[in-house]
């Protein structure tokens, strides 16, 4: 089967049925997707979604410390800089891939095994069956670059318990695979050195009747001990800061809580773009309300603006092509920001990704 470097696509022979393996292979820079992985995916999705000998889809990472830290946003910096149009249309076809995994016709299961940010997210959250190792660490950090959360995590993050989903998304936290397990994020742990086994206990299973189960039920086997999530152990305090209306009531709610733990998301909080807090607040408010596709639209919305937005370009250098951790927000404070400024994010676009 013809592949690429970064992305390989293989067929493996099974009992009534093939499994459809997908192997993100670009390890040296944590799988990170480019536009040609995003193609690609699209592609044989749609080629294996037809064909009557695929049963289910297997994606996982090649060996290394990632399954996928995201897009690649490097790319989307030196496009903007140069005022590339074809920018939008990077975020265009991911968004639709996104849309599509979710509304996949078969089993789609993600095997996330490392670090799983941002775009990471977008192709394995969203599957059928989202599996996990102990050496799963998730995040949503684009508050950080000035950015927002996207790929359907105005969705996902708002169908957590309580205000969870809101803390994940305002702070950009890095948790492990057993806070997860606990927030809903993936359904069930497994060993790492169990995986090829999983899969292909997978290809030799019969998944004629009640695929999801039966695929479920094949996980269970290999499932680990889970250590208690420290994560819901601040449940009560997230719920009570992150229930507030705006940004500035939740920076009064954490300083005023009596918690360290407070104190020390507060000052992390203080550290992201307030333009970008402002937006993913309202963008999280919205996203309870609405369906999946809907979701996306929004996003596509907002990322349109955010491409003409300062605080990208000035956080992705300071994060990722300088790395000196030290971005110039504008405007540098909450005050700053204007309600207008907020709302023209979310108006209709001209083309939307959904007509």
């Amino acid at each position: 089967m013809q592949n690429n470097t970064d992305i390989i696509f293989e067929e493996i022979i099974g009992e009534n049925g093939n499994l459809g393996l997908i192997t993100l292979n670009r390890p040296s820079v944590l799988n990170a997707l480019n536009h040609s992985m995003f193609m690609s995916l699209d592609k044989y999705l749609k080629e294996w979604e037809q064909a009557v000998s695929i049963k289910a889809i297997v994606i996982r990472a090649a060996e290394g410390r990632a399954f996928c830290a995201g897009g690649d946003i490097r790319y989307a910096y030196e496009k903007g800089l140069a005022k590339d149009p074809s920018l939008p249309h990077f975020f265009r076809d991911e968004y639709r891939l996104n849309q599509y995994i979710y509304h996949y016709s078969k089993p789609y299961i993600a095997l996330m095994n490392g670090i799983t940010m941002g775009g990471g997210v977008g192709i394995s959250i969203h599957g059928s069956h989202r599996i996990g190792t102990k050496r799963l660490s998730f995040s949503m950090p684009e508050t950080g670059i000035g950015f927002f959360p996207d790929v359907g995590a105005t969705y996902f993050l708002t169908r957590l318990p309580g205000k969870i989903g809101f803390y994940l998304g305002l702070t950009g936290a890095r948790i492990p695979y057993n806070d997860c397990l606990a927030a809903g994020l993936i359904d069930q742990v497994i060993a790492e050195d169990s995986l090829q086994d999983l899969i292909n206990k997978l290809a030799g299973a019969s998944l004629e009747k009640n695929a999801e189960a039966t695929i479920s039920d094949i996980c269970n086997q290999f499932t680990v001990p889970v250590e208690k999530s420290v994560l819901m152990e601040h449940e009560a305090e997230i719920n009570a800061c992150f229930s507030k209306n705006t940004i500035e009531e939740i920076f009064a709610a954490l300083e005023n809580y009596p918690s360290e733990w407070c104190q020390e998301v507060l000052s992390v909080l203080q550290k992201k773009s307030p333009t970008s807090l402002k937006i993913t607040l309202r963008q999280l408010q919205l996203g309870k309300k609405l369906n999946f596709d809907e979701c996306m639209k929004l996003e596509y919305r907002l990322t349109n603006r955010f491409l003409h937005n300062l605080d990208f370009f000035e956080g992705v250098r300071a994060a990722i092509i300088d790395k000196d951790q030290q971005p110039k927000w504008q405007p540098s404070t909450l005050e700053e920001v204007k309600a207008s400024n907020i709302e023209s994010y979310f108006l209709p676009l001209e083309n939307e990704l959904i007509e």
